[in-house]
């Protein structure tokens, strides 16, 4: 459920509530090797995410330290609608996903040649036709779709939210909120490998086969009650604490949580009290506990219309934001840290460091 709200990686900075950085918009072919450098002898990339919920693409071009986006896109499909019922996707929700690879493939084309990755995740994983989907994609866009697995994804999430790490805290807990899956990561310290953005080990992972879609559509999303929230809670809880019984990281001391999806960016826009989401307020910013829970109860008690009309979440959300909430609560239950930083970024980020760390743009 993570949002358009496209951006880079950048230093981390200190703590508090309404701590905000301002920083830089950092961020190639269709999966090709080839580099392709403009008038000015920039060298372009890109990554494009396809997941249950949304299409997301961002173009960027390499700094001294960092990187710059110079294109973003992104359109929610909902790929995955119906998928947990019937293991297939739907000819609908093709279409649309069909429609913003399109645009995606438009945008590549413009920049002529970019070196470039293009993942899919859990929706395409899961469903039987999935194969045939990625052929459909191929044949109608021209781009060539890789499905990747869930501790890649993981680790790509890891790799670009690693820059968002307290330094002075031993690592944190990151999960990631997704339509059909949700993944979970305990980092260690942040460590700089070259002069790029740093990067972060990633001592433990698990991917669980739940997300905001598949739960909102098990419990309903328009109208939650309290019953029903305690309920997707409690789904949650057992399998996050699977994860820290096997990360052994129970009671982990000196880490803070690392959220990033659509629901802790929600959070975050309502808890700014922001007119309109807007990425750079969102993006680095730090929550304590009670500020998590005010904004909890207070979407608890909001209806689905006054959710609808929220500007920070939207007739796109409405349905989602309260089961992306429950799983978000259990993650809180059972790793009480007082901190969350909140990142608007993550597998789009991850890919293009990865791709320009691989080509040695920060190693002199």
């Amino acid at each position: 459920m993570a949002d358009e709200r496209a951006g880079g990686a950048s230093r981390p900075h200190g703590t508090g509530s309404r701590n905000r950085r301002r920083h830089r918009s950092h961020f190639g072919r269709y999966g090709s090797t080839s580099r392709h450098e403009d008038a000015a002898g920039r060298s372009f990339y890109a990554a494009l995410d396809l997941g249950t919920n949304n299409c997301r693409l961002l173009i960027a071009h390499p700094t001294r330290d960092s990187f710059r986006v110079v294109d973003a896109f992104s359109r929610i499909v909902r790929l995955g609608e119906g998928l947990g019922r019937t293991r297939r996707l739907a000819d609908a929700a093709m279409d649309r996903a069909v429609s913003a690879l399109r645009v995606c493939a438009m945008k590549l084309a413009h920049r002529g040649g970019v070196r470039a990755r293009l993942i899919a995740t859990e929706a395409a994983r899961a469903a039987e036709n999935g194969g045939e989907f990625l052929a459909r994609v191929k044949h109608e866009s021209g781009l060539s779709l890789e499905i990747i697995d869930r501790e890649t994804e993981a680790r790509l999430a890891a790799y670009g939210c690693a820059p968002l790490l307290d330094p002075a805290a031993e690592g944190a807990i990151l999960f990631d909120i997704g339509g059909g899956s949700s993944e979970l990561a305990l980092l260690g310290r942040a460590q700089t490998v070259d002069r790029g953005p740093p990067t972060a080990p990633m001592l433990a992972w698990v991917s669980l086969s739940m997300g905001v879609v598949s739960l909102a559509e098990r419990h309903g999303g328009e109208a939650v009650s309290r019953e029903t929230f305690e309920s997707m809670v409690g789904e949650a809880v057992p399998l996050v604490e699977a994860f820290a019984r096997a990360a052994k990281a129970n009671g982990a001391d000196n880490y803070h949580l690392l959220g990033t999806s659509g629901t802790v960016t929600t959070i975050a826009g309502v808890h700014l009290e922001l007119p309109r989401y807007d990425r750079r307020q969102v993006d680095g910013v730090w929550l304590c506990a009670k500020e998590v829970n005010t904004v909890v109860e207070r979407l608890l008690s909001t209806s689905y219309a006054e959710r609808v009309a929220h500007p920070c979440i939207g007739a796109e959300r409405a349905d989602l934001v309260l089961a992306g909430c429950a799983i978000f609560e259990a993650i809180r239950r059972v790793f009480p840290c007082e901190r969350l930083r909140v990142a608007d970024r993550g597998l789009r980020e991850g890919m293009l460091v990865e791709l320009m760390r691989a080509d040695g743009v920060w190693a002199n």
